[in-house]
């Protein structure tokens, strides 16, 4: 805790925390039911919130389910990430009209978001080391002046397996980045929500609703929800090393049977907390007087992802699969220092036929039992690293 112990607040305290933070002049973003999916939007209010709805997760496919509890967070992650926030999928890089450059007028949009999962605090994070390096850019300015509300997650859903990529179900699994964490109780003692503060911003905001210390046993009832939870995921990554494992699997047929069943759509790009790939357009007036170039996000599953003069470099699905998986599981390491998997489940769901990152690297494993890193092999500095390919 940050200066006082563990605090409770109900049903309607939540709500107030919604109220206090638009007071402030924040844009609230939390879940809310819409289209038959909890997604990602901005909040007016606390009644948004998706009270009662669960959802059911396997491979390709995603189900809301009714709950008789009335839970606002049981539920996993949705087809939206916080990434759409912090690395908008469209922006307006600049704009020329006679003769001159104008660069946009920077967004000036305060953000606070709420029941921000352990596995999407470890993907902003990552945004964060991509994008963040240049301060006056804008997921630099975003993230500064960012409100995080996090919740630890109770109910993982089918295709989770943030447990074994070190990034949940607890919120700070990862290592902190939020200013206040939930973690949701729900019992013959009423729904409640145990708080833990992490931050200055987080202890101003609690003292502003109405809270009360927490006893001993919501404590130890909310650390005994977190801890069965981590027993219950959906999916487990494969406990190797994954860099050596990538490294080695570059010929395996495992790459052609995914190629017979990926469509390359690129969905799991899409949805995928981490991925930021873009690519840029020129738009302009059919009078020439007025041009904008505008940033878009883009996907590696695209045939003109690697287009160079000459044609595309990975022209087959199989080696277009192969270059997601060896970035995201391995080179990721080398450039980021960290994976790029946080082990939320999404490319799992939303893949039109259901392939299972997970899977895939089970197999792989299987495919080349005993393969480890060398203690004397080099880490490849990120200057140069060349991007996997083939034909």
């Amino acid at each position: 805790m940050h200066g006082m112990d563990s605090a409770v607040i109900d049903r309607r305290a939540l709500d107030e925390l919604i109220r206090v933070l638009r007071g402030d002049g924040r844009r609230v973003v939390g879940p809310t039911v819409r289209e038959n999916a909890i997604v990602l939007a901005e909040l007016e209010s606390g009644a948004e919130l998706p009270d009662g709805w669960g959802v059911t997760c396997a491979p390709g496919e995603y189900r809301l389910r009714p709950r008789p509890d009335g839970a606002v967070f049981a539920h996993s992650a949705g087809p939206m990430s916080w990434k759409q926030f912090v690395h908008p999928p469209h922006r307006v890089l600049w704009r020329a009209s006679g003769g001159r450059f104008h660069a946009p007028e920077p967004e000036e949009t305060r953000y606070a978001f709420l029941g921000v999962r352990g596995c999407d605090l470890a993907a902003i994070r990552t945004l964060d080391t991509v994008l963040g390096a240049d301060p006056d850019g804008y997921t630099a300015r975003l993230l500064r002046d960012l409100v995080v509300v996090a919740v630890d997650c109770t109910d993982p859903g089918g295709v989770c397996f943030c447990a074994s990529m070190g990034t949940g179900p607890a919120a700070g699994s990862a290592g902190g980045g939020y200013d206040l964490a939930l973690t949701e109780l729900i019992d013959e003692r009423g729904h409640r929500f145990l708080v833990e503060v992490a931050t200055d911003t987080g202890l101003g905001l609690l003292a502003r609703i109405p809270h009360t210390v927490a006893p001993a046993g919501d404590v130890a009832e909310a650390r005994a929800a977190v801890d069965e939870a981590r027993g219950r995921m959906g999916r487990a990554m494969p406990d190797v090393d994954l860099r050596a494992l990538l490294r080695a699997a570059r010929d395996e047929p495992v790459w052609d049977d995914v190629a017979d069943r990926c469509l390359t759509c690129g969905n799991c790009t899409m949805v995928c907390p981490t991925c930021f790939c873009t690519s840029a357009e020129d738009v302009s007036e059919l009078g020439g007087e007025r041009a904008e170039r505008h940033q878009r996000w883009a996907s590696c599953f695209e045939l003109d992802y690697s287009h160079l003069h000459g044609g595309s470099v990975r022209t087959s699905g199989a080696s277009r699969y192969r270059q997601w998986m060896t970035h995201k599981l391995g080179t990721w390491f080398d450039q980021f220092g960290s994976s790029g998997c946080v082990g939320c489940g999404r490319c799992i769901d939303w893949c039109p036929v259901g392939i299972d990152i997970t899977a895939e690297a089970a197999r792989l494993t299987g495919a080349l039992s005993g393969v480890t890193d060398s203690p004397d092999t080099p880490d490849v500095p990120a200057s140069r690293e060349r991007p996997e390919s083939g034909p």
